[in-house]
């Protein structure tokens, strides 16, 4: 496991590993995962980054804890688009957004740019979001003011855009 200092996440700069991860992606793509990367991190600064570069997607979750379990949000990267997920989205109010996912817990949205992505929604649902993770875990209401990024795990074997 990889550990960063909170100043990539106060100035916005990307590790240089979530930054070779993305590297085989398309500049769009990259773009747009940096775009939302910022967005969650401009609701809460002192969130921690967990990211996975996985077999199909590289996945970076956000927590105020260090455990996936804590997670309220999530990025999933893809060839076209990326997905925008809340971990506990099956538990937030009805929003004009519609989420998508029919599991247990996880709901998403599928963002394929910027322009596109309903920044005021999500804003609401990620504080709601948030709010469910700490009544899930109630020690994270007083949760440290840090942040880390962290590299969880690196799949040897992936599929990834040509």
């Amino acid at each position: 496991m990889f550990i960063f200092d909170i100043k990539h996440l106060l100035t916005m700069q990307v590790t240089p590993e979530l930054t070779q991860f993305l590297s085989p992606y398309a500049p769009n793509i990259q773009k747009l995962t940096i775009q939302l990367r910022s967005f969650i991190i401009e609701q809460l600064p002192t969130t921690n980054e967990l990211i996975w570069d996985n077999y199909n997607a590289v996945a970076i979750a956000y927590s105020k804890s260090t455990e996936l379990k804590d997670a309220f949000c999530h990025l999933s990267v893809y060839g076209n688009h990326v997905n925008f997920g809340f971990n506990r989205g099956a538990e937030l109010s009805n929003s004009s957004i519609e989420l998508l996912g029919k599991g247990k817990l996880i709901r998403h949205i599928t963002v394929p740019n910027f322009d596109s992505f309903p920044k005021t929604e999500v804003k609401k649902l990620l504080a709601e979001a948030i709010k469910i993770s700490e009544k899930f875990n109630p020690l994270l209401v007083e949760a440290s003011t840090t942040s880390q990024s962290m590299v969880m795990s690196i799949s040897k074997k992936k599929r990834r855009p040509s």
